[in-house]
């Protein structure tokens, strides 16, 4: 198994004078983290080289300032849970890696956390998005930043249902995103009074055909058809309702579309869709600010909320490594994250927030549509914001959430 590393330092060597001045800093340890992601498959334009760039964007403006020497790895795990829980173990064991960033792929994600509760190290979840990494499988070692399955179904879920839309049918990827995806979605159209009519399972990730369960989904006559996948089966389902003539019977609502995912579908195709998001450039001068920064590290990719979620992380969780002292934050991977919790969250990508004794980071989120081609001002221009929900009524409540470590 080959593993790509990028040694990208964060700060470099201190001053002969700095040094002399202070010899301790001098000689604090490296911190590292490793970008685990897909970087060639079917999440490689949601998370790929830009989650990358967006963590470095982190250690750059961040540690140098603060006295702080920070290594960056990245890998590979080709979306499957293997090759991610064993890149992780050898990070960590050979590696010395501190924080695993990123680690989109829910079933990946579900194993990479295991991994780095036995080692006691950090996994700081950008990319996967399932529940259960704050519910039943949560951990004392992970953090759960951008967004998840019950944010993702709750906010245009109960808008659609307010809207009219109480009938559903839902295409779910099979594996452990798409199957809580679905479940936290029923729950939540049921609990607004809404009906489910039917679903339709399909392998993942070895699907690019849905041309008969979509056909199958407009038999239904359900009036919503969920997305309940991500990445390029998004992408082949919205292009593959259009050409079926299904969205001209149902309203398609992709549960997971990033800002990336629509840019690259083009408005013509994507407008009117509505989605879920805890980030867009231009929500506000923060987050054009943190664009301006970024752009020329991701060059023509304006970022999506999972590779912003990246740099908002690692920046908290780089505060809490000069508050403790990089040598005690090495330490304990537990405690570090402890300090995570008790710190309020703040940066240009999220504004300010906090992290949840369940390691669930609470930001607003954001239910947006996709700009009709005469409403867009430019290439980037995509989306409009619909309405705003704030994180702590978003999120799925802690006391729902099952996590064994929480306190009653």
């Amino acid at each position: 198994m080959s593993i790509s590393r990028r040694a990208l330092i964060g700060s470099a060597a201190a001053l002969p004078l700095a040094a002399s001045l202070r010899p301790a800093r001098a000689q604090s340890p490296v911190i590292k983290l490793g970008v685990l992601n897909d970087m060639s498959g079917t999440y490689r334009d949601d998370g790929g080289p830009t989650s990358l760039a967006c963590a470095q964007q982190a250690v750059d403006e961040f540690a140098s300032a603060h006295g702080l020497t920070v290594q960056v790895l990245s890998a590979d795990h080709q979306n499957k849970a293997d090759i991610g829980a064993s890149i992780a173990r050898q990070w960590i064991d050979q590696d010395g890696v501190d924080a695993i960033v990123d680690v989109p792929t829910s079933s990946v994600a579900l194993a990479v956390s295991t991994v780095c509760r036995e080692k006691n190290r950090i996994m700081l979840n950008s990319g996967g998005g399932t529940s259960e990494l704050t519910g039943k499988q949560c951990s004392p070692n992970t953090i759960h930043w951008t967004y998840d399955t019950y944010m993702l179904s709750k906010v245009p879920g109960q808008s659609m249902v307010k809207a009219g839309g109480d009938t559903w049918f839902m295409m779910v990827a099979d594996y452990a995103f798409g199957q809580q995806l679905e479940r936290d979605l029923t729950a939540i159209v049921k609990a607004a009074g809404g009906t489910v009519k039917g679903r339709i399972p399909y392998p993942f990730p070895d699907t690019t055909d849905f041309s008969s369960a979509l056909v199958q989904a407009q038999a239904s006559g359900a009036k919503v058809l969920a997305l309940c996948n991500a990445g390029g089966d998004t992408v082949n389902c919205i292009k593959q309702a259009q050409e079926f003539g299904v969205s001209q019977t149902m309203k398609v609502v992709p549960l997971l579309l990033q800002s990336t995912t629509a840019h690259a579908l083009g408005l013509q195709v994507a407008q009117g869709l509505i989605f879920a998001t805890t980030y867009y450039w231009d929500l506000n001068d923060r987050t054009r600010a943190f664009q301006k920064r970024i752009a020329p590290k991701a060059g023509a990719i304006y970022p999506n909320m999972t590779q912003a979620g990246n740099y908002g992380a690692v920046l908290h969780y780089l505060k809490a490594c000069a508050g403790m002292g990089a040598a005690e934050a090495k330490k304990d991977g537990r405690a570090t994250v402890a300090k995570m919790k008790s710190m309020p969250t703040d940066d240009d990508c999220f504004g300010p927030g906090s992290i949840r004794e369940d390691g669930r980071a609470l930001h607003p989120v954001y239910l947006v549509q996709v700009k009709t081609p005469a409403e867009s001002k430019g290439s980037w221009d995509i989306l409009k914001v619909l309405g705003e929900t704030p994180g702590d009524q978003a999120f799925r409540p802690m006391n729902e959430g099952g996590c064994p470590f929480v306190k009653a």
